[in-house]
């Protein structure tokens, strides 16, 4: 077999495989955290270069997202609707986690471009996108997925996103907010 016939039945393969549900392979999701396990801790330089630990974070909500590039079109259309409903988020003790596999300095300057007031965290090494099993492997590239985890405030994942709609996502996770919350505070009745 010559090398262009290689190629396209190499080529091939991968559509098959996309077209079989092979597509998670491609995007993780396989084996994230669970529901109801706790939030595997790790600690990230946030965009103004300061350690974020998640185990410091106990007693909030927290909505830890990734997301596959800076500056690109879907990210910046879920970073907006983040930012624009952040009081909602203040208002229901959440915080907002962005993490991706850019540095500090790329974090700061879409941060800075687009008026974004909450935290995007540097994973350049995808260790953190790893545990979370979130990583977008395009071969040469490999990129964090895009991937949410609605953490409670004793640090057990509550919900899971492996398919996020960049403009109603936001709103989804503050409904699941709202009803957690709700579930979480109701009395028990026997």
């Amino acid at each position: 077999m010559n090398k262009s016939m290689l190629v396209v039945a190499v080529v091939v393969a991968l559509f098959l495989s996309l077209l079989a549900g092979g597509y998670s392979l491609l995007r993780g999701g396989s084996n994230p955290p669970s529901v109801g396990s706790p939030a595997p801790d790790f600690t990230l330089s946030s965009q103004d270069g300061q350690p974020v630990k998640l185990s410091a974070l106990r007693g909030q909500w927290v909505v830890l997202y990734f997301y596959p590039k800076d500056f690109t079109s879907g990210c910046t259309v879920e970073a907006h609707n983040f930012q624009h409903d952040l009081a909602e988020y203040q208002k229901r003790n959440a915080v907002i986690l962005g993490v991706s596999v850019q540095d500090e300095k790329s974090h700061k300057q879409f941060c800075a471009k687009e008026g974004l007031n909450f935290r995007l965290l540097a994973d350049t090494h995808k260790e953190v996108s790893k545990l979370y099993d979130s990583v977008l492997n395009l071969g040469i590239a490999k990129l964090s997925s895009r991937h949410t985890f609605l953490i409670d405030p004793q640090g057990i994942v509550r919900k899971v996103w492996l398919d996020v709609d960049v403009k109603k996502h936001s709103e989804e996770i503050l409904t699941a907010l709202d009803r957690l919350e709700f579930e979480r505070l109701r009395p028990i009745t026997h």
